[in-house]
């Protein structure tokens, strides 16, 4: 269960803005990558917020106004298919978390985040914290953000790409999501630089939907 313990040792300091930074489709083979910052009011208390992986659709959903309406600011920052493919997921999830920050309206005076160095932002105090989702309020709290995000593009791109159940992966490699690949092709949306997506795309040929089910097991 997230904390404030985190948070705390900053506002116990006089510390009042403290951001924290999550991304969410970090593994998935299609669609963007979203990232979310959020401040919470120095000591604000709501144990409800979690890693959004532990929550179900329902509860994200619902926290998601909750979040938005608490917090002392927030931002929502979209990285797209091409700069994923052309930074590499890290990188591109760093550029996200920067932008993210200066996007905010207050300036944080402390970052956490779910286990990201920021290189940019040396000048204040930065913690970058494994499974930090899992330890923090307002780590979760940027992790339902983005996740509620993503799902909502995600559904969407159902509507726009039949066949995918984008709506139900949500861009991840599902077998049936291999196997629409291999039956209806690749997508603008596709990540190029992805496995299976990067086998598929330098094959000379199209290749069956056994050899797409072999490299999904590798």
């Amino acid at each position: 269960m997230a904390g404030f313990e985190y948070e705390k040792q900053y506002w116990w300091q006089g510390v009042e803005y403290v951001v924290g930074l999550d991304e969410a489709g970090r593994g998935s083979i299609a669609g963007p990558l979203v990232v979310a910052a959020v401040i919470f009011p120095a000591f604000y208390d709501n144990y409800e917020i979690n890693d959004s992986k532990q929550l179900s659709d329902k509860q994200r959903r619902r926290l998601f106004e909750v979040i938005k309406k608490d917090a002392l600011d927030y931002a929502i920052e979209i990285i797209s298919v091409e700069e994923v493919d052309q930074y590499n997921i890290y990188k591109a999830t760093q550029i996200g978390m920067e932008r993210a920050i200066k996007r905010l309206k207050i300036a944080p005076e402390a970052i956490l985040t779910d286990a990201m160095p920021l290189p940019s932002f040396k000048d204040r105090p930065l913690e970058a914290i494994i499974k930090g989702d899992q330890k923090s309020v307002t780590i979760a709290a940027a992790s339902i953000l983005a996740k509620v995000t993503r799902d909502d593009l995600m559904i969407a791109y159902n509507e726009q790409y039949p066949g995918y159940s984008f709506d139900k992966n949500k861009g991840y490699c599902t077998e049936k999501h291999v196997q629409a690949v291999a039956q209806l092709g690749i997508l603008p949306i596709h990540r190029k630089t992805y496995s299976p997506i990067c086998n598929y795309v330098h094959q000379d040929v199209q290749i069956s939907l056994d050899d797409m089910e072999e490299i999904l097991k590798k």
